[in-house]
């Protein structure tokens, strides 16, 4: 609908105004226009920035492992060194006792002074032995190192020959030596004597090593004769 133009009292007709022109929405909205294009700033530039820091953390990344693994090498290493330890020199072994080197058997000390091979028959000829082979005499000195009385008797000893057999002690033999003193000879502590065992070997035998015990259920000691 069309308005009548307003008239001023003289009657004259006065011309109706213009409407105002209307302005763009970003003029009317100034404060959020400029706070869009700071965000838009802001978050251009935050973009460009979390590259490069993107790309600083891998570099870091990248340089912590290489230090782990270079950490672990050596530990890895000294591990295997405990597993492995370098081997340690055999010991040498104590060289054999042989004739004249005193020996030890529990409460008693031995030492074979002289070996006698070869001895066809012991005694006289009323009282006496021959031998199936050959008689071997064993001369010992025997010492009592303990504290109590110890009994010392030739058929506790043992010979072996240089083929491996073990021969035991001719006590019967032995009595017909007069002064054996090694059937059941008691030894005071402190006390030695000189005795004499007596084996029946073959005439073919030789001896090698000597078995000397302190009694029956000894572990016994080695005298290399051979």
């Amino acid at each position: 609908m069309n308005h009548p133009a307003p008239t001023d009292p003289s009657g004259t007709t006065t011309p109706a105004a213009a409407p105002a022109p209307k302005r763009s929405w970003f003029a009317r909205h100034k404060v959020l226009t400029t706070l869009g294009a700071v965000v838009l700033v802001v978050g251009v530039a935050g973009a460009l920035g979390g590259g490069d820091d993107d790309t600083a953390g891998s570099a870091s990344s990248g340089s912590s492992s290489a230090a782990d693994v270079g950490a672990v090498a050596p530990a890895a290493g000294e591990a295997a060194a405990d597993e492995a330890p370098a081997p340690e020199p055999a010991a040498e072994e104590p060289a054999a006792a042989g004739i004249g080197t005193p020996v030890r058997d529990g409460k008693f000390e031995f030492t074979v002074t002289a070996i006698e091979p070869g001895v066809a028959r012991i005694g006289s000829d009323v009282l006496g032995k021959d031998a199936q082979g050959q008689f071997t005499l064993v001369h010992v000195t025997v010492t009592n190192i303990g504290d109590e009385a110890q009994y010392f008797d030739g058929s506790s000893q043992k010979l072996v020959d240089a083929q491996g057999r073990t021969h035991s002690a001719d006590t019967s033999a032995a009595i017909y030596l007069g002064d054996a003193e090694s059937f059941l000879n008691q030894i005071n502590p402190g006390n030695s004597v000189q005795g004499t065992v007596v084996f029946d070997l073959p005439a073919d035998a030789t001896p090698a090593s000597l078995e000397l015990h302190d009694s029956m259920f000894s572990g016994g000691v080695t005298v290399t004769v051979g």
